[in-house]
C-alpha cells in the first residue's frame, strides 16, 4: 500500500515538473543569453518600465511637445513611444503566438551593443542639431512620412510574426523542426522576408520622424547589408529543410528589401 501511494506521488511531482506555468519564461530548445535575468519578474519589470515610457513618449507626442524644456518635442515623444512599444511588442506576439521561444530575450533588448549604440547615437544627433539648428527639424511632411512608416513596418512585422507563429524565430534556425512548416500565404505571400521588411522600414521611419540625416544613412547602410548577410545564411538552411518548395518560393516572392534580392 505504501508502495503504490509513493509511486502516485512520485507521478505527481512528475507531472508539476512537466507542467509549464502560464508565466514561464523558459523556451524549448533554446537557451537565453543570461544576460537578462529570465524570471517572470524580470519580465513583468520590464513591461512595466516599457510601458512607461511607452505613455510618457505617447503623451509628449499627442500634446504636440512642450515649450519647455527645449528637448520636449513631439518627435523626441514619438521616437519614445514607437521604441518602447517596438520591444514590448516583440516580447507580446512571442508569448501570445509562440509561446514555446519566449523568454526574457524575447524583448530583444539583449540585442548586441551596436543596436542601443546606434540608438544612442540618433538621440544625439536629433538633440545636438535640435540646439544648434533647430530650423533643420521644422520639416513637418518629413515626420509625417517617418510616422506612416513606423506603423506601415510595425505593422507588416507584428502580421508576420503573429501568422508564422511557431515557425517564427528571433534567431536562425540551422536545424529543422519536426513541426517547421514552410509558410508562403498570407503577408509571406508578399514579402519572402515581412519581419525583416518590417524592422528595415520601421527603424528608417524613426529616423525620419526624427529628421535626422547622418542616422538614416547609417541605417540604412548598416541595415542593409546585416539582412542581406542575414537572409543569405538563413535561406541556406532553408533550402536544406524544404529543398525545391522553397527555392520556387524565393523565385516566387521577394524580399521587398532594396539591394536583398
Amino acid at each position: 500500500m505504501a508502495d503504490i501511494q509513493a509511486d502516485g506521488l512520485q507521478r505527481r511531482i512528475q507531472e508539476l515538473e512537466n507542467m509549464r506555468h502560464p508565466l514561464a519564461t523558459i523556451p524549448v530548445n533554446t537557451q537565453p543569453y543570461g544576460n537578462i535575468p529570465n524570471t517572470p519578474l524580470a519580465a513583468s519589470t520590464i513591461s512595466f518600465l516599457l510601458g512607461a515610457l511607452f505613455a510618457l513618449g505617447m503623451a509628449l507626442f499627442l500634446q504636440g511637445g512642450l515649450m519647455a524644456p527645449w528637448w520636449a518635442t513631439y518627435q523626441l515623444g514619438f521616437f519614445i513611444a514607437a521604441w518602447s512599444g517596438f520591444h514590448w511588442g516583440e516580447f507580446a506576439v512571442t508569448a501570445g503566438w509562440n509561446l514555446e521561444k519566449c523568454s526574457v530575450d524575447s524583448f530583444l533588448l539583449d540585442n548586441g551593443a551596436m543596436y542601443h549604440i546606434a540608438n544612442g547615437i540618433a538621440l544625439v544627433e536629433y538633440l545636438v542639431t535640435l540646439y544648434f539648428s533647430p530650423s533643420s527639424k521644422v520639416h513637418p511632411y518629413i515626420s509625417a512620412i517617418g510616422i506612416l512608416l513606423v506603423f506601415a513596418g510595425q505593422a507588416l512585422r507584428t502580421t508576420a510574426m503573429v501568422h508564422a507563429s511557431t515557425n517564427f524565430s528571433h534567431s536562425v534556425a540551422f536545424r529543422k523542426r519536426e513541426s517547421h512548416q514552410l509558410v508562403t500565404e498570407g503577408v509571406y505571400a508578399w514579402f519572402r522576408h515581412p519581419s525583416y521588411a518590417g524592422f528595415f522600414y520601421w527603424a528608417l521611419g524613426t529616423q525620419m520622424v526624427l529628421q535626422n540625416l547622418i542616422s538614416f544613412v547609417g541605417f540604412a547602410i548598416i541595415l542593409l547589408r546585416f539582412f542581406y548577410r542575414r537572409t543569405r545564411a538563413e535561406e541556406k538552411a532553408l533550402v536544406q529543410f524544404f529543398g525545391n518548395d522553397y527555392e520556387a518560393y524565393r523565385r516566387r516572392v521577394g524580399t521587398r528589401i532594396p539591394f536583398v534580392p
